[in-house]
Formats: structure tokens, C-alpha cells, sequence
């Protein structure tokens, strides 16, 4: 496989996924996926190094993976302060005792040119839910670097860019871990008063 790809790329001076589908008697580029990790680490070993940085393919497939990480782990904080919790298979809401809809986001770090940070959020406007607990991550994107609470009425659209600092109109549902958020959904008991 790796010889034929070889080849291919001294034939057409690059390689692409469209490139490897349509050559003739060539594995498939999703095949190339599937035996190499990726199409990248293929590339890389015919010694093939695209002109375009590809590295957020292999980030954004380290978010896919780190997510249900996340979600467990809020699942957990939620879980252990007394809240009755179910999970939406279909769309990865979480029903909070009945009363609360959250939705759970992992923005990825990207770099300016001038070195800055900044993350771009996406909410489905189809799922409504009452809060995004959205997890900003590291300039590594290996761990969070804090929580942003954003609740749906406050959000006018589906598409929200931060920076590292955004002023208080933003600023002020961040938090550095969700502490505060467990502990103002700790259920609490009311008595009847006589």
C-alpha cells in the first residue's frame, strides 16, 4: 500500500484524498485511514508533507475522544451533590432532575498568526438546551482551561469566537472549575412550614 502511494505522489508531485480515490488500482483513501490511523500519518510515511497544516485533524479527533471524558466527569460532579440525571442518547443532552436541559461543548484553542488564543463555539439551535456548559480547552488542547455557562437566553447566535479575555458581557459566566455550577443544581429538600 505504502509503495503504491509512493508512487503516486512521484507521479502527480502531491497526494490528497481526492487524488488517492481516483487513482486506478489504489486502495481507497478511507482504507489508507483505516490501516495507517490516519491519512496523514500515511502520508507522512512516504515522506509526503502536505503544504496546508492538517494538525487540527488529529486535535479535533483528540476532542471527539476526550468528550465523553468530559461529559462523565460533569455527570459525575452533577451526580454527586444529589441530582437526578438521564442522558438524551440522540443528541447528548443532559436532563437535570427533570427541570434543567444542558448541553455540553469542548471549544478547541487555536493560534493567531500573532501567537494569541482564541475559540470558536457552535451551538445547535435545534436543541435548545437551557444551558452550554462549554469547555474551553488549553493552548495544547490537551486539558480545560476553565468553563463558560452560557445560559440560552443570552445567546443570539449559533456561532460565538473568544478570546482570552472578552469583556464582563462574556466574562461573567466563566469559571475556573464547575463547582459553582454543582452546587447551585444541588437539589434541596423544603419543608412544608406549619
Amino acid at each position: 500500500m505504502l509503495e503504491a502511494l509512493r508512487k503516486l505522489r512521484q507521479d502527480k508531485g502531491l497526494l490528497s484524498g481526492l487524488i488517492i480515490d481516483e487513482a486506478e488500482g489504489l486502495p481507497s483513501s478511507s482504507a489508507y485511514s483505516a490501516r495507517f490511523g490516519s491519512l496523514l500519518q500515511a502520508y507522512r510515511l512516504v515522506g509526503y508533507t502536505p503544504k496546508r497544516d492538517y494538525r487540527y485533524v488529529e486535535i479535533n479527533r483528540h476532542l471527539r475522544a476526550l468528550h465523553p471524558d468530559v461529559l462523565n466527569e460533569i455527570l459525575d460532579g452533577l451526580g454527586a451533590v444529589g441530582c437526578q440525571l438521564h442522558t438524551i442518547p440522540e443528541t447528548g443532552l443532559i436532563s437535570v432532575s427533570g427541570e434543567l436541559i444542558i448541553s455540553i461543548v469542548v471549544a478547541r484553542c487555536h493560534r493567531t498568526p500573532g501567537g494569541s488564543c482564541r475559540w470558536r463555539l457552535r451551538f445547535d439551535a435545534g436543541l435548545q438546551p437551557d444551558i452550554t456548559v462549554a469547555v474551553r480547552m488549553d493552548a495544547a488542547n490537551k486539558a480545560p482551561l476553565d468553563y463558560y455557562l452560557l445560559p440560552r437566553i443570552d445567546i443570539a447566535s449559533e456561532k460565538l469566537k473568544l478570546a482570552e479575555e472578552n469583556g464582563l458581557a462574556l466574562d461573567g459566566y466563566r469559571f475556573e472549575s464547575l463547582e459553582p455550577f454543582y452546587d447551585f443544581l444541588r437539589p434541596e429538600i423544603v419543608t412544608e412550614a406549619a
